[in-house]
C-alpha cells in the first residue's frame, strides 16, 4: 500500500482500477522553414483544421449539463475571436515558418500574458487557450487523441493532463475518480469533475509512472489522498464510508423541496451565492429561496478573455436569465467588484499593479472613478428589473458619501431609460454589504441611505483583524469567530434591525455549522452559501433550537 497526496478538486471517494490516458499535449511542434508557394496551403490546412475542431466542440453542446455548454461555448469563443486569428495571420505572413509552428509560438505568448498577471483564475483560463489550440494544432499534424471509448465504466482515470472537452465524456461513461498531475481547483476540469460529483485529486508527481494501468486505486478527494494498492482492511472501511456517504447524501436530497426550519419552527431563508447564469440553475435545483449574491465580475471576467469590456445588453441578457431563472424568487446582484484578488485583465482596470491592491482602487471606488462603466452595469440591471424580483448590491462601501454619488448616478440612468421608453422598477431596493470595519461601526449611518445589508464576513475579516486570508503563512490566524469581528457583526444586525431593514450573512461563515449557530443566535434570518451546500444546512437547522443559539451567542465577548 502506497500514499500519495495532491490537491483536492473535487470532494467525494472513489474506488476502482487505473485506466492510464496517454497525453499528446507535451508533442513536439516542428519548426520549418517554408517556401513563398507553400504558404497559402499552410493557411488553409489551418482554417480546416480549425472548422473540424469547431465541429467537434459543437458536437458536445448537445447535453443538459450547464457547466459543459458553458464551458463549451467558451471553447467556441475561443476558436471564433477573429482578432487573435488575425495576430496569427500576420505572423504567419511576416515570418517563413510553418503554420503549426507559428500558432503554438502565438497560443504560448497569449497563454504566458494570462499567467504573468498572477491570478489564479486567469491561468486556468490560459490552460483553456492552449487546450483549445493545441487540438488545432494536433488535428493539423495528425496527432491521435487518446482513445476514451473503452474507458470502462467505474474506472480510475490518471492522466497527465486532460482537456476539459476529453473529461466530459469521460464524466458521461461514469468514472469513479480522476487523478491528473497538472490542473487547478479554478479550471474547467475541476468546475466539471464537481458538477458530474466525480472525486478529482490534481497534482499527483510522475503520474503515470506512480500509478500503473490497472493498479487498484482509492481517491479520498476529501483529503487530498490518493492510497494505491489498498489492503482489505484499509479497502472496507473506505467501501463503507462511501456506501455511507451516498446514503447521507441521498437523504439531504430530501430537504431540497423543504424550508429551511429549526425544531422549534424558526424559518431562516437560505439563498445561493452565484457567478454564473449556469449556477443560477443549480441554485433553483438545490432549493434555494433566492440569490444572495450574484458576483457580476466574472461577466467581465470571461468577456475580458476575449479581449473585450462586456456591453450593456450582454450583461441585461445574463441578469434577466438569472431572475427569470429563479421565478419570482428574490436576486441580489452586486455591482462590479473588480481588483484586490479579482483581477480583469483590461486596460484601465485595477490590477496588481498597485502597491497594495486590496486597500486600492477597487470595487465601488473603480466603479464611481470609472461612471461610464458603471452606469453601463446600472443600466443593465434596471432594465432587467421588470424580469423578476431584483436587488442591487453595492460592494466594500467605507464612506456614505459613496452610496449618495450612486444615488445620483441611479438618478441619471432612470432618466435615460425613461427617455428612451425602456421598461425598468424604479423601486429596486438598493442596499450595501458590510465588509469594512468602517462600514460595520457606522452600520446605523448606512441603514438611513439604504434598503438592505448583506454583510461578507470574508472581506470584514480580513481587514478587521489584518490577515490576507490567501496567504497561507498567515491563515491560521485567520477567525471569523474573533471578538472584533463578531461584535462587528453584532452592532450591524442591531442597527439593521433598528433602522426596519433586512441583513444577511453571505460570506463563508453562514455555511458553517459551528458559525451559523452564532449567527442565527444574534438575530440572523437570511444567509447566503455555495448552492451545494443548502440541503446539508437545512437539515442542520431541523435539528437546533433558536434558544440554545441565543445562549450560544450571548455567550460571545
Amino acid at each position: 500500500m502506497k500514499l500519495f497526496n495532491g490537491i483536492s478538486a473535487a470532494p467525494g471517494i472513489g474506488i476502482g482500477k487505473i485506466f492510464t490516458v496517454s497525453s499528446i499535449k507535451n508533442a513536439q511542434i516542428p519548426k520549418i522553414l517554408i517556401q513563398e508557394a507553400e504558404r497559402n496551403s499552410g493557411w488553409l490546412r489551418f482554417e480546416s483544421s480549425l472548422q473540424l475542431t469547431k465541429e467537434y466542440f459543437s458536437s458536445l453542446l448537445n447535453t443538459s449539463n450547464k457547466e459543459q455548454q458553458s464551458v463549451v461555448q467558451t471553447y467556441l469563443l475561443m476558436l471564433e475571436d477573429t482578432e487573435f486569428i488575425g495576430q496569427i495571420k500576420h505572423e504567419y505572413e511576416t515570418n517563413s515558418f510553418n503554420i503549426e509552428f507559428i500558432i503554438d509560438k502565438k497560443v504560448h505568448e497569449s497563454a504566458d500574458q494570462l499567467k504573468a498577471i498572477g491570478d489564479t483564475y486567469l491561468a486556468e483560463r490560459a490552460a483553456d487557450i492552449l487546450d483549445v489550440y493545441g487540438r488545432v494544432v494536433h488535428t493539423m499534424l495528425g496527432y491521435k487523441s487518446a482513445d476514451l471509448g473503452s474507458v470502462p465504466e467505474g474506472s480510475i482515470v490518471a492522466a497527465h493532463s486532460l482537456q476539459p472537452s476529453q473529461a466530459m465524456m469521460l464524466f458521461q461513461k461514469g468514472i469513479d475518480g480522476l487523478l491528473l498531475c497538472e490542473g487547478g481547483v479554478s479550471s474547467h476540469m475541476a468546475i466539471l469533475a464537481r458538477t458530474y460529483g466525480v472525486p478529482a485529486v490534481f497534482g499527483i508527481d510522475k503520474i503515470e509512472a506512480s500509478l500503473p494501468h490497472e493498479a487498484e486505486v482509492i481517491i479520498d478527494a476529501n483529503k487530498a489522498l490518493v492510497i494505491l494498492d489498498p489492503d482489505l482492511e484499509t479497502k472496507k472501511q473506505y467501501t463503507q464510508h462511501k456506501t455511507e456517504t451516498e446514503q447521507r447524501l441521498s437523504k439531504l436530497a430530501a430537504f431540497i423541496t423543504k424550508k429551511a426550519v429549526t425544531k422549534d419552527g424558526t424559518v431562516i431563508q437560505i439563498f445561493a451565492n452565484i457567478g454564473s447564469v449556469e449556477e443560477a440553475e443549480i441554485a433553483e435545483k438545490e432549493g434555494a429561496d433566492g440569490i444572495g449574491l450574484f458576483r457580476t465580475e466574472f461577466l467581465f471576467m470571461s468577456a475580458a478573455e476575449q479581449g473585450l469590456l462586456i456591453d450593456e445588453e450582454t450583461q441585461y441578457k445574463a441578469y434577466s436569465s438569472v431572475l427569470e431563472i429563479m421565478k419570482g424568487k428574490p436576486v441580489t446582484i452586486r455591482t462590479l467588484d473588480a481588483g484586490g484578488d479579482k483581477v480583469i485583465p483590461l486596460a484601465g482596470m485595477p490590477g496588481r499593479s498597485e502597491k497594495n491592491p486590496l486597500l486600492g482602487n477597487r470595487a465601488i471606488r473603480f466603479c464611481l472613478t470609472h461612471p461610464d462603466i458603471f452606469k453601463t452595469q446600472l443600466r443593465a440591471l434596471y432594465r432587467s428589473s421588470v424580469h423578476g424580483k431584483l436587488k442591487i448590491m453595492l460592494p466594500l462601501l467605507t464612506d456614505i458619501e459613496q452610496i449618495k454619488k450612486t444615488k445620483k448616478l441611479i438618478h441619471e440612468v432612470h432618466a435615460e431609460l425613461e427617455a428612451e421608453n425602456k421598461p425598468f422598477n424604479k423601486t429596486t431596493p438598493l442596499g450595501i454589504m458590510i465588509e469594512t470595519p468602517a462600514a460595520a461601526i457606522t452600520a446605523d449611518l448606512f441603514a438611513a441611505q439604504c434598503d438592505f445589508f448583506s454583510i461578507g464576513t470574508n472581506d470584514l475579516t480580513q481587514y478587521t483583524i489584518s490577515v490576507d486570508r490567501d496567504n497561507i503563512e498567515t491563515a491560521p490566524l485567520f477567525s471569523e469567530m474573533h471578538p472584533a469581528v463578531l461584535r462587528m457583526i453584532r452592532y450591524t444586525i442591531a442597527s439593521a434591525h433598528q433602522a426596519g431593514i433586512p441583513v444577511s450573512v453571505c460570506g463563508e461563515m453562514a455555511s458553517r455549522t459551528e458559525s451559523l449557530e452564532v449567527l442565527i443566535g444574534l438575530g440572523v434570518r437570511n444567509i447566503s452559501m455555495s448552492p451545494k451546500k443548502i440541503s446539508e444546512i437545512k437539515a442542520f437547522l431541523s435539528q437546533k433550537v433558536l434558544s440554545e443559539m441565543k445562549e450560544i451567542a450571548d455567550t460571545i465577548q
